[in-house]
């Protein structure tokens, strides 16, 4: 991709300010029309919201956006609205035992509610306060639960397709354990036993570096530094690892870029995290070194975001759903000119882009302005594409935010425009909310305001 050196945060607030405009519309005129009976929203067609009945996993990403919202307008009853949602509706998601996803769901809204309680943006209530601790403790422990231990002496958060199963996706929900952990929470097993959350969350980024985040160094022909496995599959006899797979991207060997953006994101968030960590805080929790866990985290993060500077973006940024998917030839040099969201062979999948833009800059800010600088202007790059047509959704008309999303290529779940002859034209409910979960960190940088974690800052 081609990064601008020169833009800034700052440059972009005015960008930032119309993204929120926009949702300030968008988000109470989805939670005013849409219908609770037809279960979560999850993707549009032909610009109207439509659900997928399946662990409702983009239920917090909904309610998230109205809080997001408000709290960037400064519009309190989209916030209270959030908020009424989320006492209302997310409780089932605490303590969903089938699902990889309490990260997504659960930080969302009452993460989002916490830490604007946290930051004196909402008014400070020792009940509310409660039910948020609360709620995200016990999500967290109940994310824990669904381990599953490797031959190797890791481990990982299983799937949804059950305990052979580690997804690339998770890289981006483990982080409730740290809350979880930072909130005095345990998890407790068979007889009394008191499993440390920060060492689950912990061991399952290492599993993932190791088994199917690739770091070019080994013989394999797919082995590409940076590039990431959907999902490993381990045998669950004696906990060895058996085989990469897919389930949304073309295949086990290419990077399906919205689960590279996962690991991208997930990466540098917990990097932020671990940083505000005691070094006993490790060695209590996986008997190793806090400079040795950062370094493998930090060498994920790079190598999935220099795969994705160098190898997975067109020129302005913005990526495909897949950067080996069966046709992306036909459109030639894709990687020396912008992204083509109306192209006859292969979607693009701005959703990914939104995903990776935070974690780029994320990035760029941890490791400061010597190592750091080319991840953050890449990541401001990014946004400024995305923050404009043809991916912002300005028509009052469509409900989405965040154009050019792609949910499951794959399996056709994609709406293709009458015309087309791919998906195109729609969005994502998690689309929508990393766009505003990117716009929110960029404004906050603009105007040297509090930079939002999802962890509690102290």
């Amino acid at each position: 991709m081609q990064i601008d050196h020169q833009i800034s945060a700052s440059a972009l607030l005015p960008a930032t300010q119309r993204v929120f405009q926009i949702a300030a519309e968008k988000t109470a005129t989805l939670d005013r029309t849409w219908d609770t009976k037809l279960g979560t929203p999850v993707f549009t067609v032909e610009g109207k919201y439509s659900s997928r009945g399946w662990t409702e996993w983009t239920q917090g990403f909904q309610y998230g956006c109205l809080i997001l919202t408000g709290d960037a307008v400064g519009d309190q009853r989209l916030v209270d609205l959030g908020r009424k949602r989320t006492i209302e509706r997310m409780l089932p998601h605490v303590t969903h035992i089938g699902v990889h996803d309490h990260g997504f769901n659960n930080l969302s809204t009452y993460g989002n509610l916490l830490r604007l309680m946290n930051e004196g943006r909402i008014e400070e209530d020792a009940w509310q306060r409660t039910v948020y601790e609360n709620a995200i403790a016990a999500s967290g422990a109940v994310q824990a639960a669904r381990w599953s231990p490797t031959s190797c002496g890791l481990g990982y958060i299983y799937s949804f397709n059950g305990p052979h199963s580690l997804f690339v996706d998770t890289m981006r929900t483990t982080r409730i354990l740290g809350v979880a952990h930072q909130l005095g929470h345990t998890l407790m097993g068979e007889n009394d036993t008191k499993i440390n959350l920060l060492a689950r969350s912990i061991q399952h980024g290492l599993a993932t570096s190791k088994y199917i985040v690739f770091h070019g160094d080994s013989a394999h022909t797919y082995d590409v530094r940076g590039r990431t496995a959907h999902e490993g599959m381990f045998n669950r006899n004696d906990g060895n690892f058996r085989a990469r797979s897919t389930q949304q991207g073309y295949s086990p060997f290419s990077t399906w870029t919205r689960g590279l953006s996962w690991a991208i994101l997930g990466y540098a968030e917990e990097l932020e995290f671990f940083k505000t960590l005691s070094a006993s805080d490790f060695k209590q929790a996986v008997g190793l070194t806090k400079r040795e866990v950062l370094e493998e985290y930090q060498r994920c993060a790079i190598d999935t975001c220099d795969h994705y500077i160098d190898d997975v973006s067109a020129q302005d940024g913005i990526t495909y759903w897949d950067d080996s998917a069966p046709t992306l030839h036909r459109l030639g040099d894709w990687r020396s000119k912008p992204a083509d969201p109306f192209n006859d062979f292969e979607p693009v999948d701005a959703s990914a882009s939104a995903i990776t833009a935070q974690g780029l800059i994320r990035l760029g800010s941890y490791l400061g302005p010597r190592l750091g600088k080319r991840y953050l202007q890449a990541g401001l790059s990014v946004a400024r594409t995305l923050f404009d047509e043809p991916y912002l959704s300005t028509k009052k008309s469509h409900q989405g935010l965040l154009l050019q999303s792609i949910y499951h290529w794959p399996n056709r779940w994609d709406h293709i425009p009458k015309g087309q002859k791919i998906a195109c034209g729609e969005a994502s409910m998690w689309g929508d909310y990393h766009l505003l979960e990117l716009a929110l960190l960029i404004k906050r940088m603009a105007e040297s305001a509090a930079y939002p974690t999802f962890f509690i800052s102290h």
